[in-house]
C-alpha cells in the first residue's frame, strides 16, 4: 500500500514540472484503437475513468500525445485549476467527465494526427491506460469542370448543336487521403475515379458523350469528390445545353372554311426548337404580313403564331405554308402547306343561247339562257328573275326553268326586259349582271278603242297616234274615210315621233269628217289592226252626272262625278259652292274629282257643277249638302270614352231600333210589291225626254229640295217635256243610246231655244206621276224593243226628298 501510493506521489510529482514516463510506471501493452476527424472539425477521444473496484476513487488522468504529455485531469482538487494542457493544444482540448468521459478537442488541425494514450489513476485499483490513433482528414477542395477549351463551367454547359459530341473535365484539388472521384447524372453514376496516391494533388474525372441527342437537352450532371463518410461529398452540378432543330410544324385546323372577303384566323404551331422557332407565312412563295407577335408555351417546347387575313378569290388554289426556322442553325428549316379552298358566294355569269342574235328576236320565237354559276360549295338553288319578279317553272305558259337553263318558248312582249340568275349557297347569293331581252313585235295601238276627236269647221284639231311597238316604229300611214272617199293624207300633214305620230287635220266642210285611221312600221313589220278615230264636229261637253259627296266633314267634302261626253275637245269640270246665295268656292279640275276646304261648320251649300271646253260650257248639275256640326264630332270624339257599362247599354238601346227600323223597311217593300209601277214610251218620246234633259238651265241657283239624291235630269217637268213632240234624228234613226253615250249630234242641229223651267214641287212630281201613266195608256198597243222608265217615290221617312231614277 505504502509502495502504490509512493507511485502516484512520483507521478504527482512528475506531473507538476512536467510529466514524463518513469521505469516506476507500468505501461499496459494495449492495442491502439483508430479514430478520425476531419481536419477543422471536433475530435472527441474517449477515456473509460471507471474504476473496476468500486467505490474507488479517481485520482489522475493524463493525456500523452505520442508519448508527451498535453493534458492532465487532478480529480482531487476542485474548480478549474484541476484541469492543465499544454499550449499547443492552444485551448481547444477540454476535459469532460460525464455523461461519458472523453477529451475533446475543437478546431482540428493537421498536425493533430498522432497515438494519443490516456493513464487512469485510482487510489486503490491499478493505472489503466487506453490508446487512440487519431487520424486528422483533409477535405480536398470543391470540385470545378472545365470545358474543351480548359474554360471554367459554372452552371451551364454550352449551348451545344444537336448531334456533336461533349467533353467536361471535373478537377479535384488536395484532399487527405486522397479523395475519390464520381460523375452522376440523377442517381445514376456514369463515371468514377478512385483515389490513388502517387503525390499528385489534383485528382482529375473526365465526361464524355460523343454524339448529344435530344435526350441530353437540360441534363443535370454532378461532379462529386469524398475521401471521408464524415462529411458528404462535395458536389458541383453542370445543365447541358443544346440548339434544337423543330421537330414539327403545323397548321392547325379550322371549324370553318375560308371564306373570300371575311377575314380569317389561322395558327401555326411549332414544337421541339430550342430557341423557339422563328415562325413565317408564305403565299406560294411570297411572304406574308403578321401583325400579332408568336406566342411560346410556358416551358418553350411549342411556338405559335397567328395569321389574320383576308383571302381574295384570286388565292383560291393557291398553296399557304407555315415555316418555321432555327435562328442559330442552318438547314434546320421545317414547313407545312395546304392547298387554299375558299368557300365564296356565287359568281354568276348570265347569257342568251350561243345560237340566239339579240338583235334579232321576234315575237314568237323560241329564247334560251345559260346561267353559269362558280361557286364553293355549290350552289344548292338557282332563282331566275325577270324584271325583279321571280320566274317560277311553268310548262304550259311555255316558261322551262332549270338551274343551268331558262327557257321561253314563244316568246312573248311582255317576256321583254331584264333577266337576272340567282345562285345560293351557304356563303350567301350571288346574281348575275341582268341580261336585256329585246324581242322584236309589230306595233299596236296603246288605246284600242275607237276614239272620237271633235274639230270644228276651218278650225285646226290635232289627233295624237300612240303605239306599242319594238322597236319603234319610224314610219306612219294615216287614211281618210268619209262619205266621199278614201284617201290617203300626205305626210306633210303629219309629224313623227318615238312611238307616236301627230296628224294636224282641218276639215272645210262637212264632207271632210268621218273615220281616220292610223298605221305604224318598225322592223318587225306593219302594223295590222290601225288605229281609228271618228272624227265629228266640235261640240260643247255634256254636264257631269251621278254627282256625290263624300267625307263630309265639319269644313270640308270630297265630291265626284261621272264625266259626260266631252265633246271631242280637252274639257275641264268645275263645281261651284253656294251659301246663301254667296259664291263661296270655284274649283276646275281636269277631272270630275274635287275636295272643298274652308266651307265652314253646319253650313247648307248648294253645289252646281258644269263642265267646259273650247266649244262652251254644259249644262249644270245641281245636288245640296250640309257640312257637319264641330259639336257633333266633339260628342262623338268624347263618347268613346264611355264606360263598358254605358256601352252595352247604347248597343242594346241601338239593336231595338235597328230591328224596328228593318221591320218597317220590310212591311214597305211588301206593300210596294202589290202596286208596281211600269211605264213604256216610244222611241220618239224618249228621245224627245232626253232632248229636254239637254237643255237644263244653266242658272246656279234652281231651286233642288233634296240635296242627298242625285237627279239624273236637273228641273224635270215630265208634263211639259213628255208632251212636246219628238224630232227627228240629224243624221239617221238611232235606238235609244246607252246612258252616258254621246248627244253632241243631236246638239248640233238642235235649234230650239231654251225654255226656263220652273223648280219642281210635291204637286208637279204627282202631275209628273200621272203624265207618265197616261203616256203609258196611249202607247200599250205599241212594240217597243228599249224600254226608258222615269220613277219618282218618296219615303215616309224622307218626306221632302224624292228620288228619281231612269
Amino acid at each position: 500500500m505504502a509502495q502504490r501510493g509512493s507511485t502516484w506521489l512520483n507521478v504527482a510529482q512528475r506531473g507538476s514540472f512536467g510529466l514524463r514516463p518513469g521505469p516506476s510506471v507500468r505501461a499496459e501493452s494495449l492495442d491502439a484503437v483508430n479514430l478520425s476527424a476531419v481536419s477543422g472539425g471536433d475530435a472527441t477521444l474517449p477515456c473509460d475513468t471507471r474504476s473496476p473496484q468500486p467505490p474507488d476513487a479517481l485520482l489522475l488522468v493524463v493525456w500523452y500525445k505520442d508519448d508527451v504529455p498535453i493534458y492532465s485531469y487532478d480529480g482531487r482538487v476542485k474548480g478549474p485549476t484541476a484541469h492543465w494542457a499544454d499550449a499547443s493544444l492552444g485551448g481547444r482540448a477540454r476535459w469532460h467527465a460525464s455523461p461519458h468521459s472523453a477529451l475533446k478537442i475543437r478546431d482540428v488541425v493537421p498536425t493533430d494526427r498522432a497515438l494519443y494514450r490516456c493513464r487512469v489513476d485510482f487510489k486503490v485499483s491499478p493505472t489503466k491506460n487506453h490508446k487512440l490513433m487519431l487520424h486528422v482528414i483533409e477535405l480536398p477542395e470543391k470540385p470545378k469542370i472545365f470545358d474543351e477549351s480548359d474554360k471554367e463551367i459554372v452552371g451551364v454547359a454550352g449551348p451545344y448543336i444537336e448531334d456533336t459530341s461533349l467533353r467536361l473535365t471535373c478537377v479535384v484539388s488536395g484532399g487527405k487521403p486522397m479523395p475519390r472521384v464520381r460523375w452522376w447524372r440523377g442517381d445514376k453514376m456514369v463515371s468514377k475515379l478512385d483515389p490513388i496516391e502517387d503525390g499528385s494533388l489534383l485528382s482529375t474525372l473526365e465526361l464524355k458523350i460523343p454524339k448529344l441527342k435530344r435526350e441530353y437537352f437540360e441534363a443535370v450532371y454532378t461532379c462529386a469528390a469524398d475521401n471521408t463518410a464524415l462529411v458528404p461529398p462535395l458536389r458541383v452540378n453542370v445543365q447541358i445545353q443544346l440548339f434544337l432543330r423543330p421537330l414539327l410544324v403545323e397548321i392547325l385546323s379550322r371549324e370553318q372554311p375560308l371564306s373570300v372577303g371575311n377575314e380569317a384566323e389561322l395558327a401555326c404551331r411549332a414544337i421541339g426548337a430550342r430557341p423557339p422557332a422563328v415562325i413565317t407565312w408564305w403565299l406560294d412563295n411570297k411572304e406574308m404580313t403578321v401583325t400579332d407577335p408568336q406566342k411560346d408555351s410556358e416551358d418553350r417546347n411549342e411556338t405559335i403564331s397567328f395569321l389574320r387575313w383576308t383571302p381574295r378569290m384570286e388565292d383560291d388554289g393557291h398553296t399557304l405554308k407555315c415555316r418555321a426556322t432555327h435562328s442559330k442553325l442552318e438547314h434546320a428549316t421545317l414547313e407545312t402547306s395546304i392547298k387554299l379552298d375558299l368557300h365564296f358566294m356565287p359568281i354568276v355569269t348570265l347569257q342568251l343561247g350561243s345560237k340566239m342574235n339579240p338583235n334579232d328576236i321576234e315575237e314568237g320565237d323560241d329564247v334560251y339562257f345559260d346561267c353559269i354559276v362558280k361557286a364553293n360549295p355549290p350552289a344548292y338553288k338557282v332563282v331566275w328573275e325577270h324584271n325583279g319578279q321571280v320566274m317560277t317553272h311553268n310548262q304550259r305558259a311555255g316558261v322551262i326553268a332549270g338551274s343551268a337553263h331558262l327557257a321561253l318558248q314563244g316568246a312573248s312582249r311582255e317576256q321583254a326586259g331584264k333577266y337576272v340568275c340567282i345562285a345560293s349557297n351557304v356563303e350567301g347569293d350571288g346574281r348575275s349582271e341582268p341580261v336585256n331581252l329585246q324581242i322584236l313585235y309589230k306595233p299596236v295601238c296603246k288605246t284600242p278603242i275607237n276614239t272620237i276627236v271633235g274639230a270644228a269647221i276651218n278650225e285646226a284639231a290635232k289627233v295624237t297616234c300612240e303605239v306599242d311597238a319594238f322597236p319603234p316604229p319610224k314610219n306612219f300611214q294615216w287614211v281618210l274615210n268619209n262619205t266621199s272617199a278614201t284617201k290617203e293624207l300626205d305626210t306633210g300633214k303629219f309629224t313623227v315621233g318615238p312611238g307616236r305620230s301627230v296628224l294636224t287635220f282641218i276639215p272645210t266642210a262637212e264632207t271632210d269628217y268621218g273615220s281616220l285611221s292610223c298605221r305604224a312600221t318598225n322592223l318587225a313589220g306593219q302594223q295590222i289592226e290601225p288605229c281609228r278615230y271618228t272624227l265629228l264636229p266640235a261640240v260643247k261637253p255634256d254636264p257631269p252626272t251621278n254627282c256625290s259627296a263624300r267625307n263630309l266633314t265639319d269644313d270640308s267634302a270630297e265630291l265626284r262625278c261621272a264625266a259626260g261626253y266631252d265633246g271631242g275637245l280637252q274639257t275641264t269640270y268645275f263645281v261651284e259652292a253656294w251659301a246663301a246665295g254667296e259664291l263661296i268656292a270655284n274649283v276646275s279640275t281636269i277631272t270630275p274629282v274635287w275636295k272643298l276646304q274652308g266651307l265652314g261648320s253646319e253650313t247648307a251649300l248648294k253645289l252646281v257643277f258644269y263642265a267646259s271646253n273650247a266649244r262652251g260650257r254644259s249644262e249644270v248639275t245641281t245636288i245640296r249638302v250640309h257640312t257637319l256640326s264641330r259639336l257633333a264630332l266633339h260628342t262623338e270624339a268624347k263618347s268613346n270614352h264611355v264606360g263598358v257599362d254605358t256601352s252595352w247599354a247604347l248597343g242594346i238601346i241601338a239593336g231595338i231600333i235597328g230591328t224596328l227600323a228593318v221591320l218597317a223597311t220590310l212591311a214597305l217593300l211588301a206593300r210596294k210589291r202589290h202596286r208596281p209601277l211600269q211605264y213604256e214610251a216610244p222611241v220618239q218620246t224618249v228621245k224627245a225626254y232626253k232632248g229636254s234633259m239637254q237643255s237644263a238651265n244653266h242658272s246656279p241657283i234652281g231651286d233642288d229640295k233634296n240635296p242627298d239624291v242625285v237627279p239624273l235630269g236637273k228641273d224635270f217637268n215630265c208634263t211639259r217635256d213628255c208632251e212636246r213632240p219628238p224630232e227627228p234624228p240629224p243624221y239617221a234613226a238611232v235606238v235609244s243610246p246607252p246612258v252616258g253615250s254621246s248627244r253632241s249630234a243631236h246638239s248640233l242641229h238642235d235649234t230650239r231655244s231654251n225654255t226656263p223651267h220652273t223648280p219642281n214641287t210635291p204637286a208637279s212630281d204627282a202631275q209628273s206621276i200621272g203624265t207618265l201613266a197616261d203616256d203609258r195608256r196611249s202607247v200599250t198597243s205599241g212594240t217597243l224593243s228599249r224600254r226608258r222608265e222615269v220613277v219618282t217615290t218618296r219615303t215616309p221617312l224622307l218626306a221632302n226628298a224624292r228620288e228619281s231614277c231612269v
